[in-house]
């Protein structure tokens, strides 16, 4: 179907639900999980967030559905309203997941993995594949990842935008994880 036919169809299924038709309101959310689902995952991929995360945001977004039903002008087009609504519960799940960083736990098994090491153990080897990264990338890895600082504080400290200390982050990360895949075990 279409999507401006599609539009058509979610709008007289809200209109009948709306009136009352129970049948008619069970058969909209079920149209429109699938369609919520894909645009979740979508927009929060490129944020590194799960396939998990996306579905509390359509959840999120079917019970905003039912809350504001009654605030959709029914005179007005569906499409626009439910996409307003998709949107501003993504932003809510991009917001809530904040600057905080992901790392795959596979790139740090050998340390995970290794319960008789002393923590100094742990702590050398994690500073000698700290090391590894240039002086700019490993002062900011050290300073987010391991001492627990903010970006904002990072950027303070090191006198240096959000963004600078993002990218640095970010580089620094993706080149230690580069390097634990290609060592050997």
């Amino acid at each position: 179907m279409r999507g401006e036919e599609q539009e058509k169809q979610w709008a007289l299924l809200m209109r009948a639900g709306n009136a009352g038709d129970g049948d008619s309101y069970r058969r909209l959310l079920l149209l429109l999980t699938p369609v919520l689902r894909a645009n979740a995952r979508r927009g929060l991929a490129p944020a590194g967030m799960a396939d998990t995360d996306a579905e509390d945001v359509v959840q999120e977004t079917l019970l905003a559905i039912h809350l504001k039903r009654q605030s959709w002008d029914e005179e007005a087009p569906f499409g626009p309203w439910l996409r307003a609504i998709a949107r501003h519960k993504m932003i809510d799940a991009l917001r809530r997941r904040g600057r905080r960083i992901t790392l795959p736990v596979d790139d740090f098994s050998e340390v995970l993995t290794d319960g008789g090491a002393e923590p100094d153990m742990l702590v050398a080897d994690v500073g000698r594949h700290l090391e590894f990264l240039p002086p700019g990338q490993r002062t900011i890895v050290q300073a987010i990842a391991i001492d627990g600082a903010s970006i904002a504080d990072a950027a303070a400290r090191f006198s240096m935008t959000n963004g600078a200390v993002r990218v640095a982050l970010h580089r620094g990360l993706s080149a230690l994880a580069r390097k634990f895949r290609t060592e050997e075990p």
